[in-house]
């Protein structure tokens, strides 16, 4: 299970709006000050994606948990963004090509950019349908217990 550090935002009956920090990787590289892509994650910024979540927890906004994605389902999904569209497109180029071979590539630019619509349109009808399937929606795991305070410690006698 994919895992993610998350606040929630709003809490429901089995479910939790949680919101995630968007980090780009290159914090982390050693090359990064020269970096144009780290220059650009830092012009950009950090930005946040808002994610409803099923939950069986007791929750509260501002309660930090970690949100849980299975393997399987981050991986049909990209399949089904990226690849069905470009194998789409691919087929229909290859098809306007056959299809009038003497016409010049005109015919399969148009058959391909066809197919690219057709995968675009098959990968938003297929989504939809998976959107309400609990197998590809993300899961709170748990909760995270905040830190204790130095007040608290001081109270509790350690």
């Amino acid at each position: 299970m994919i895992e993610e550090q998350a606040i929630v935002v709003e809490a429901g009956d089995g479910y939790a709006w949680v919101e995630t920090r968007q980090r780009s990787a290159c914090g982390a590289c050693s090359a990064s000050e020269g970096c144009g892509t780290a220059a650009l994650a830092r012009l950009w910024g950090e930005r946040r994606a808002r994610v409803r979540a099923i939950s069986a927890l007791p929750l509260q906004s501002g309660d930090a948990v970690i949100v849980g994605l299975a393997e399987g389902a981050l991986l049909r999904g990209a399949l089904l963004v990226y690849l069905l569209p470009l194998a789409l497109l691919l087929a229909g180029a290859l098809l306007g090509q056959a299809a009038f071979a003497g016409a010049g590539e005109e015919p399969a630019i148009v058959a391909g950019a066809a197919g690219l619509g057709l995968g675009c349109l098959a990968a938003r009808v297929w989504s939809r349908r998976l959107r309400g399937d609990g197998r590809f929606q993300p899961v709170v795991v748990r909760r995270l217990d905040a830190a204790p305070t130095v007040a608290n410690m001081l109270s509790s006698g350690r």
